[in-house]
């Protein structure tokens, strides 16, 4: 996990372009009622404003109210594993709504009725792909990254047997 502001931004940076990426396609999906390779080009031009939008959300705002509310179940001592599926679960349960309000206004005809029923059709799918797709990838990739510790003294023992 990130543990400085640049960290901090490029994994939010890598997390809010797949995981907005993969609900654009979800709803793109749902508006036309197929899956092929236009789901995914047209996902990509709502892309390149929407992960801004999110980026900015998730790192200024968002992101320090998931921690709070999270630490309020969880506590410090608690496995860093399980602390970081309460804040993921957090930050789904405020993203959500706020990225389907910013999509209803933005893509459909506005109203409080088409919100709630884009956020209830959005709810399930985000905690499912944060879950147990776009969270552990991302993870994975940051770790790739950001190597640290063990494994950068593994990886030099390793390159240096090789030479």
């Amino acid at each position: 996990m990130p543990k400085n502001k640049l960290e901090d931004a490029v994994f939010t940076a890598i997390m809010a372009t797949i995981m907005v990426y993969g609900m654009i396609v979800y709803n793109v999906a749902l508006n036309t009622g197929k899956v092929d390779g236009t789901t995914f080009l047209a996902a990509t031009h709502e892309l390149i404003f929407m992960a801004p939008i999110a980026f900015i959300l998730e790192f200024f705002i968002v992101g320090k109210i998931a921690a709070k509310l999270a630490f309020t179940v969880m506590k410090p001592t608690d496995r860093p594993q399980f602390i970081t599926y309460a804040i993921s679960i957090c930050i789904c349960c405020i993203m959500c709504p706020i990225m389907s309000l910013i999509a209803t206004c933005l893509f459909k005809i506005p109203s409080v009725g088409t919100w709630v029923q884009t956020w209830a059709l959005n709810f399930p799918m985000a905690i499912c792909y944060q879950m147990f797709y776009c969270g552990p990838f991302v993870r994975l990739v940051f770790r790739l990254i950001f190597r640290r510790g063990k494994n950068k003294e593994e990886n030099k023992h390793i390159s240096a047997e090789k030479d």
